[in-house]
């Protein structure tokens, strides 16, 4: 039953995103506005919205309404199913030359076949719309015309491009804010993580930022050319503000200049502080436009706020911190108490903020334990490679330490994995990049051992792990858990070849590889346990178990109380002023009594998931109290004890130790034999690239690129 609802929904949510699609292919065209609109507007141009009820219809409305469908597909999705689907296999090899990488280097890094295609169609949309804008201006261009205005044709084609640069960059900024929310159902409902989004994110800005940069220049040289430099201080009434569109791209500037790598990566905290602008950009363009167009472009900033609204409740908790390993090889696993209930898939992250360290500063990072295999903790990985980092390494190394103040958010992630439907699995990491691996081996030695679930089969995992130093050897003491349990690591196929660059081994460079030795797998791992503090709690969902439900239900009453606020305040304030002509009331004041509503929709809903918060923290109670007498001795005199014996001796056999050489990715993988292979790459940019260059031209080998850097 619920595979039928689920593919109800998928197929509605197509129909209306290939009739929004529909929408935004025919706006450049006559057809749109002489017959299209005229006809939406007469159907739903009322007393209580006016023509903005036309836009809300046709650009607003579907997103939401697609959200909502995404959220409860989701909850379906997340409910626990005994019914294997036996077409997953087959799906997934219908899919796999989709997800071939077709580009490995350039400006746009790896991207998939699918990734090109959503690509050409974007760029297809921004050249069919610019050359559809033009054609229709250029028609009523003429001498007669140009002399009737006292123009020349050229500046009147100016003028035209340059309003046409304006509407072709309002359809980016429509798409601008959607891989930015972090918990989208969007994004889950086509397999997307909010760590994939961020790449979409900064293409959609560059091409967004250079349409409005265009648009400005053109104008200021059109006003120029023409004797009506006067234009760029004018603040009209009624109609366009050239000074609140002057004001918005000059904030968009400094956020784009600011966001280039060059800038990023090396002043971040310039980069962090200039994005939060956004709000300022938003707003003046709105009054730039006014906020009947505005209904086009904001869908997507709606769902980023109320996604934002959930975040900023989540982070106001304090979670429990049980216990840290600092490792000698500049590195840490902060291990918190969560909630059983709370549930994740492999790979996924969450955004951790330590006030000690510094208030503002939120850091994403890649969850390295499995909610299946350990149902009370939830461990990250945080290796030295910054500023914050190597005081948050500093301040774990202090002997005194016994509890650190923490809040986090998320957990981020994918809806599926499918990295179980593999024949076998290769995961390819340099440094740091082994940290996504780490829980799927959790989840894998779990699904291994659980004897209770519908089937025991995993693929045949190989890991393969390039370091600088010996020293970093230590990350793979955090393959398992910190303490023993019921499983088995010989129930999983495992082998680690590690490989040690800068160093030579006893045989030399080119020496046989070895098994790990006792003396390097107890390279000083040092364990720090917490006292625990009452007003810390378990990481827990802000919206409770049934989160996608909630959400829905958010998204429903954020829309009903902001579009009901707009109609009556229209109805009652705006129309017997304006009755409906656009030309008498301030498009300044509708802007500030329209945003003032959404603030208010924002505060009611903020009412409504406290409201939330706080019964689904009372269903905790008795979770969190269980939580916390398991969490681990509290230490009474040292807050040291050393890490706790494996108890399956066979995993120090899976690792073997390569000195003085770097892996031979295209060798490797041409040797493993098999028609389903998995690989995936996660570590420095040009490693994840030849490994995609040598999967590329191999059929047998479907390759997936895990980065959190772009």
């Amino acid at each position: 039953m619920s595979i039928m609802i689920q593919t109800a929904i998928r197929l509605l949510a197509t129909v209306i995103i290939l009739g929004y699609i529909m929408i935004w292919i025919m706006m450049p065209t006559n057809t749109f506005w002489l017959h299209w609109l005229p006809r939406i507007h007469s159907a739903t141009n009322s007393t209580f919205l006016g023509q903005q009820g036309g836009n809300i219809l046709i650009y607003t409305a579907p997103v939401l309404f697609i959200a909502t469908l995404a959220c409860i597909y989701l909850h379906i999705q997340n409910k626990p199913s005994h019914h294997p689907n036996n077409q997953s296999i087959s799906k997934e090899k219908m899919t796999g030359f989709w997800a071939r990488p077709v580009i490995v280097k350039g400006p746009l890094c790896i991207v998939t076949w699918i990734e090109l295609l959503f690509l050409f169609m974007f760029i297809g949309l921004l050249v069919w719309s610019t050359s559809a804008y033009i054609h229709a201006m250029f028609a009523t261009i003429t001498t007669q015309s140009a002399s009737r205005l006292k123009e020349k044709v050229w500046e009147m084609k100016l003028d035209s491009i340059a309003l046409m640069l304006g509407l072709v960059g309002n359809i980016c900024l429509a798409f601008l804010f959607f891989p930015q929310t972090r918990g989208s159902p969007l994004l889950r409902l086509i397999g997307l993580t909010s760590e994939s989004g961020i790449k979409y994110h900064i293409w959609v800005g560059h091409v967004t930022m250079m349409f409005f940069t265009a648009h400005g220049l053109c104008y200021t040289l059109f006003w120029a050319k023409t004797h009506q430099i006067s234009q760029m201080l004018k603040w009209d009434k009624i109609g366009v503000s050239n000074v609140a569109g002057e004001m918005g791209l000059l904030t968009g500037l400094v956020i784009w200049l600011t966001s280039m790598p060059c800038v990023r990566r090396n002043v971040f905290e310039l980069f962090y502080y200039t994005h939060h602008l956004y709000i300022m950009f938003v707003v003046f363009f709105i009054f730039h436009v006014g906020f009947n167009y505005c209904w086009i472009t904001l869908p997507g900033f709606y769902l980023f706020l109320i996604d934002r609204v959930l975040r900023f409740m989540q982070s106001q908790q304090k979670v429990r911190l049980v216990l840290a390993r600092v490792l000698t090889c500049r590195a840490v696993e902060l291990n918190f108490s969560k909630i059983p209930g709370l549930h994740y898939n492999p790979t996924s992250s969450i955004f951790v903020n330590v006030p000690k360290i510094s208030k503002l500063q939120w850091h994403p990072f890649t969850i390295t334990s499995s909610s299946k295999l350990e149902p009370e903790k939830l461990s990250v990985l945080i290796k030295c490679e910054g500023d914050w980092s190597q005081q948050l390494y500093e301040e774990l190394s202090k002997p005194s330490i016994n509890h650190l103040q923490v809040s986090v958010e998320g957990p981020y992630g994918p809806a599926t994995t499918r990295f179980h439907k593999y024949e076998k699995l290769v995961m390819i990491s340099g440094g740091s990049g082994i940290t996504p691996f780490i829980s799927i081996i959790r989840e894998f030695v779990h699904v291994a051992n659980d004897v209770a679930g519908p089937t025991n089969r995993t693929p045949q995992v190989l890991l393969i792990s390039a370091f600088k130093t010996s020293l970093d050897l230590g990350i793979l003491d955090l393959l398992l858990p910190i303490s023993g349990t019921n499983y088995d690591i010989s129930h999983l196929w495992l082998q680690v070849q590690a490989y040690v660059t800068q160093e030579s081994g006893p045989g030399g460079p080119n020496g046989p590889p070895r098994p790990m030795t006792e003396n390097q797998q107890a390279y000083s791992t040092r364990t720090v346990w917490f006292k625990p503090n009452a007003l810390d709690g378990p990481i827990s969902p802000i919206l409770g178990g049934n989160a996608w439900l909630w959400l829905a239900m958010i998204i429903v009453w954020f829309s009903v109380i902001c579009v009901t606020s707009v109609a009556t305040v229209t109805r009652f304030y705006i129309y017997p002023i304006d009755h409906n002509t656009n030309m008498m009331y301030s498009y300044t004041i509708r802007s500030i009594i329209n945003m003032s509503i959404i603030c208010m929709s924002i505060a009611i809903s903020v009412s409504f998931v406290t409201m939330t918060f706080l019964w689904n923290k009372k269903r905790n109670l008795t979770e969190t109290s269980r939580v916390r007498a398991t969490d681990g001795p509290t230490p009474t005199a040292s807050p040291d004890r050393e890490l706790e014996s494996l108890p399956n001796r066979s995993f120090d056999d899976c690792i073997n130790v390569n000195y003085g050489e770097r892996p031979d990715f295209k060798k490797i993988l041409m040797e493993i034999e098999g028609s389903n292979i998995g690989v995936l790459a996660s570590g420095p940019k040009k490693m994840r690239q030849d490994v995609a260059t040598i999967c590329k031209v191999s059929r047998n080998l479907q390759f997936e690129s895990i980065s959190f850097t772009w």
